[in-house]
């Protein structure tokens, strides 16, 4: 069994997460739970930012608020001297009713709407990642608006295929993000940039997939985007003086997954950076990243009560569990596969091969296929492990079930950071016309 972070087994044979007992923390605020191990966010934080002091650059570290965004996390982030990486309004609002500084904000997504952009601009983020040549015009245009000039980033796709699935590719030439480089859109968007009144160009962003285990990718990226910022300097005389690789550093969610340190994706993006500015006499730019899944993905941890079972002779036990693709879509999304174990009973040895079901009307909401287990029992509490990551972030009502509720565990104390939804407040939103009320009456 594999424990990540503060996770142990304690004196009574129940999972423990953060100095808490999982089966009091099932008691107090209901299943499915999600559990956020907040010292060991803050770890993942800090190492990242310590990585990049060892190399002596100039750097941010931008938290990815897509792995995972409410507003203690946002508190949590800007604590440990991390940026922020929104990608919608929703996100931004996140952002700035936690009180995260909008200087230390950057505003990403391939189609931001007139009025996202015109909350970043108001707010007055720290910069705009153009994707595309309408959103340059546009944000040129709405910036004049104002009187105002705005940092922004150019999101150019390197042509570098990470080893990763399809659906979270991002850096291939083929790709709906980003100006193509081999094309020549990317000299076309700067030309662009420079020529508008409004837009201060200061660098390039490139973001080549996610759960990526080797460094080989970011290393052949920073090489293409160096070689094009060289270009850039010779061809119309503008020096970038921010260079961001993205994020897309893997985690370890099973057996066999082998993620690499923190430093050791650092180091390979900074010494690939060094290296090429030496070699042209580049000065040497203030790098960022984006990790978003490396910080938050394997501190968290879901909590479900389990409930029925069916047994198929000679085939197959499925076990129910009160929550599923509602709170976890990854495995039907992308095939994701997890580690579980029985958090009321997590001494016992396995002596069955369950798999274990949502309960959602749907074949495909399943967990985790062929997990060994103990005797599974209705009333026993499963605890899912490195769901910190897109759980609680595409969690949504299908079925009209109530979304979970988080908490951060730390020092043996439980915060409630997002309340359980209600059937109240899935209705809260609903409107029935007067017309059809009218009728409803009548009858």
């Amino acid at each position: 069994m594999f424990l990540h972070g503060t996770a142990r087994i304690n004196d009574k044979g129940h999972l423990e997460i953060g100095g808490c007992d999982t089966v009091d923390l099932a008691r107090e605020f209901g299943t499915p739970l999600y559990i956020v191990d907040e010292a060991l966010v803050r770890q993942r934080a800090r190492e990242f930012r310590e990585a990049f002091e060892r190399t002596g650059l100039r750097f941010q570290v931008a938290y990815a608020s897509k792995a995972f965004c409410v507003m203690a996390m946002c508190r949590l982030a800007e604590e440990e001297g991390l940026s922020l990486d929104v990608v919608s309004g929703g996100e931004l609002h996140t952002a700035l009713k936690a009180g995260f500084p909008p200087e230390r904000i950057h505003f990403h997504g391939n189609n931001k709407t007139p009025d996202e952009i015109a909350m970043a601009l108001d707010a007055e983020i720290g910069c705009f990642v153009v994707d595309n040549f309408v959103e340059l015009m546009l944000l040129d245009a709405m910036a004049a608006e104002r009187g105002r000039r705005v940092n922004m980033l150019l999101r150019v796709t390197p042509g570098v295929e990470a080893h990763t699935h399809d659906f979270i590719a991002t850096g291939k030439q083929d790709s709906k993000f980003g100006f193509d480089l081999e094309s020549g859109a990317a000299h076309e968007a700067v030309r662009q940039a420079l020529e508008r009144g409004h837009l201060e160009l200061i660098g390039v962003h490139s973001h080549i997939g996610s759960q990526i285990f080797e460094v080989e990718g970011f290393r052949m990226a920073a090489e293409k985007i160096m070689n094009f910022a060289v270009d850039v300097r010779e061809k119309w005389g503008r020096t970038f003086s921010v260079l961001n690789f993205g994020g897309g550093f893997g985690i370890r969610y099973v057996e066999g997954d082998r993620p690499l340190p923190p430093g050791t994706y650092v180091q390979a993006i900074a010494d690939a950076v060094i290296t090429a500015c030496k070699a042209s006499g580049y000065p040497l730019p203030e790098v960022w990243i984006e990790p978003g899944r490396s910080i938050v993905g394997d501190a968290g941890t879901t909590l479900y009560t389990v409930g029925t079972y069916k047994e198929i002779s000679g085939i197959r036990k499925y076990v129910a569990v009160d929550g599923g693709m509602t709170d976890n879509p990854r495995p039907a999304l992308y095939g994701a596969k997890y580690e579980a174990v029985l958090a009321n009973r997590a001494n016992e040895p396995a002596s069955e091969t369950v798999s274990v079901a949502g309960k959602c009307c749907e074949s495909g909401d399943m967990l985790i296929w062929d997990l060994p287990l103990p005797p599974v029992k209705p009333g026993d509490l499963l605890a899912v492990f490195c769901t910190g990551a897109y759980n609680y972030a595409m969690a949504s009502n299908y079925n009209r079930i109530p979304r979970p509720a988080v908490v951060f565990v730390r020092d043996g104390a439980a915060d409630l950071v997002v309340a359980r939804e209600t059937y109240d407040d899935i209705v809260s939103l609903d409107r029935i016309p007067e017309r059809m009320r009218k009728q409803a009456v009548n009858r």
